[in-house]
C-alpha cells in the first residue's frame, strides 16, 4: 500500500501512472481532499490516527483502516478494521497495550486483523521482535491480516508474516 502523507493532491497522478491500486492516508481533511480529485483511481485505506468524529469520513471512503485503537472510535466505524497495538509501549504513539487486546475485541468483535509501528530505527533488524509478537498475538485471536512494517523495514515485516506493508519513501525518495 502506497503510504501518501507526503504526495500532494496534484502528485497523486504519478501514483494513477504507475499502476498504484492501493493508497493509505494519515489525515481525513486530505483523505478528503485527494479522493475527491482521484475517486475510484484508488481503493483508499485509513492509516492515521483516528478521532472518533472522523470516522464518517472514513466510513464513506475506505475499504479498511489500519489504526482503530478507541472504543468511541469504534462504534462509529462502519468498515472493517485493524486494531493498532502499541507493542512498545512509547508514550508518542497510540495504540491498545497488548494486555488490553483480549477486552478490546469483546467490544469491536469485527476487527480483521492488527497493526503496529514499531520504534523508529536505522536497523530493520531491530523491528524483527515487534512483528513476531504481533503475529503471535494475531494468531492467539483468530486474526488473519497483519499490517506492518514501512519502506525501512518492510522485508522484515514481510519474513514475519506481514499482509499489508506501508511504504512511502522508497517510491517517492527522501
Amino acid at each position: 500500500m502506497a503510504a501518501t502523507k507526503y504526495v500532494s493532491v496534484h502528485d497523486m497522478v504519478v501514483l494513477v501512472e504507475a499502476g498504484i491500486e492501493v493508497v493509505g492516508e494519515n489525515k481525513a481533511q486530505d483523505l478528503e481532499r485527494k479522493h475527491a480529485e482521484y475517486g475510484d483511481a484508488f481503493r483508499w485505506h485509513f492509516i492515521g490516527h483516528l478521532q472518533s468524529n472522523k470516522a464518517k469520513v472514513v466510513n464513506g471512503i475506505c475499504e479498511l483502516v489500519h489504526s482503530l485503537d478507541s472504543e468511541s472510535a469504534a462504534r462509529r466505524l462502519s468498515v472493517p478494521a485493524l486494531v493498532e497495538i502499541n507493542l512498545a509501549g512509547e508514550s508518542s504513539k497510540a495504540g491498545v497495550a497488548p494486555e488490553k487486546l483480549p477486552g478490546f475485541l469483546e467490544h469491536y468483535a469485527a476487527a480483521h486483523g492488527l497493526m503496529t509501528m514499531p520504534p523508529a530505527t536505522d536497523d530493520p533488524e531491530s523491528s524483527r521482535p515487534y512483528f513476531r509478537r504481533l503475529r503471535e498475538l494475531a494468531a492467539e485471536h483468530g486474526l488473519s491480516e497483519l499490517s506492518m512494517g514501512t519502506s525501512q523495514d518492510y522485508r522484515v515485516a514481510a519474513e514475519e508474516g506481514a499482509t499489508l506493508v506501508r511504504v512511502g519513501s522508497i517510491l517517492y525518495g527522501e
